[in-house]
């Protein structure tokens, strides 16, 4: 059973039925006094989807190192991480891939079984662009035309599954709603948690909060019950993000990564009915100067992987109750370049963390990386993405037909959870 946290907010709350089930006068009475019926709690049967979106070209080859592949040195003579046993070498994880040391941090959940990684994965989409590659990834569909598919697959999963019964289904925790959660209902972008309150005064927050209840309560659907919904969101449940003490010692990094990760931690304790988050994490476009062991993306690595053990260790009694899936929508060219970088590429590596997942292992159909199995010059793609995705609709999302999220796709079962 999930625990509620203990809440010092004193923000009043107000639900959407509450302003529609009577006029609006008794609505924004409901408002005034605080009666509303905000603190209504549940638990959904299915677990909450957490997406960890790294964008900009994330090299899944720096993150996860195929030491084992002798050409992989060759193209990357200077810029790779060096095999296990060596100076600054990689942390081996099945004697073929290992781990760079800047993301040790997978090492916890890794260890215990619970994440896994996913080599060779992407979209077979063959845009080299960052925004075409997001297009299609995040609807999900890399064969259709650009604007053939208005929403994305995780707004889709929302209007295939019974919802729950609170203010806020999803949140992007970043200024913007990625195109994931496109037209996704009861949904927000939230960039800091613990300032999303109710502009203005505190003691004349009530009243304001009434009198918009009351107008927006009279207009028609979409813009009425968008705009009930974002006021019914305000205060996230009086969850109180700056006294929040994450469980089993765990320490997230004081980058927005981490930050956010520990916000959304707290949502999934108290049970708001919060049932997807996407965090992003950008600054993966490393075309120079990439630092694979110390600079950019060796920073970009520990940030990351910090913020994922931390998760872990604070969700440790939760585990079941969340699926985290991190992703990017391509990889870096196995070559490195004149500029101490790596250009844009194709295959990159994935992984799921949680409950059910068959972790501890690097799932791969390794293409190799000689210049005859080589795509273009970028690692080949050998594992559809949408396969991962399938599988947690399917397995941990209780999702029966797959064909209204994942359009023109065909089911296969790799075991990647159980």
């Amino acid at each position: 059973m999930k625990k509620q946290i203990e809440s010092k907010g004193t923000s009043p709350a107000i639900t959407r039925r509450s302003v529609l089930g009577g006029s609006a006068t008794l609505a924004a009475a409901n408002l005034l006094t605080g009666q509303a019926s905000a603190s209504s709690r549940t638990s959904l049967a299915r677990p909450v989807l957490v997406q960890v979106f790294m964008r900009q070209g994330m090299d899944g080859c720096t993150m996860v190192v195929p030491h084992g592949d002798d050409n992989y040195y060759n193209l990357r003579p200077d810029y790779s991480v060096p095999p296990p046993g060596e100076v600054n070498g990689a942390l081996d994880l099945d004697g073929f891939f290992g781990l760079a040391p800047s993301a040790a941090g997978f090492l916890t959940p890794y260890s215990d079984g619970r994440l896994l990684f996913v080599h060779a994965s992407g979209s077979h989409d063959p845009t080299r662009s960052h925004f075409e590659a997001f297009a299609r990834m995040e609807v999900a569909d890399p064969g259709l035309p650009l604007g053939a598919v208005s929403t994305g697959w995780i707004t889709r999963f929302l209007h295939a599954v019974t919802p729950g019964t609170g203010a806020l289904r999803g949140i992007g925790a970043n200024s913007l709603l990625p195109l994931s959660l496109r037209g996704a209902p009861k949904t927000l972008p939230i960039p800091d948690f613990e300032s999303f309150a109710f502009p203005g005064r505190v003691q004349t927050a009530a009243a304001r909060q009434a009198a918009i209840g009351e107008a927006y309560s009279y207009r028609p659907a979409p813009l009425g019950t968008a705009a009930l919904d974002s006021i019914a969101a305000f205060g996230l449940g009086g969850v109180d993000f700056a006294a929040y003490v994450p469980a089993n010692g765990a320490v997230y990094p004081a980058n927005d990564l981490g930050r956010r990760m520990k916000a959304v931690a707290a949502l999934i304790k108290a049970d708001i009915g919060v049932e997807t988050f996407n965090v992003d994490v950008e600054g993966w476009d490393l075309h120079a100067n990439i630092g694979v062991i110390s600079g950019g993306m060796a920073r970009l690595l520990d940030g990351l992987s910090k913020a994922v053990e931390a998760f872990y260790l604070d969700m440790a009694a939760y585990v079941d109750e969340y699926v985290l899936l991190g992703i990017t929508e391509f990889g870096r060219h196995m070559r490195q370049n004149a500029s101490a970088g790596f250009d844009h590429g194709h295959g990159s590596c994935l992984f799921v963390m949680g409950g059910n997942v068959n972790g501890g292992q690097v799932w791969a159909d390794w293409p190799g990386t000689h210049a005859d199995d080589l795509d273009n010059g970028d690692l080949a793609i050998t594992l559809d993405y949408r396969d991962v995705v399938a599988e947690i609709l399917k397995k941990r999302m209780g999702v029966v037909d797959l064909t209204t999220i994942l359009p023109f796709y065909t089911y296969t079962d790799h075991g990647f959870l159980t």
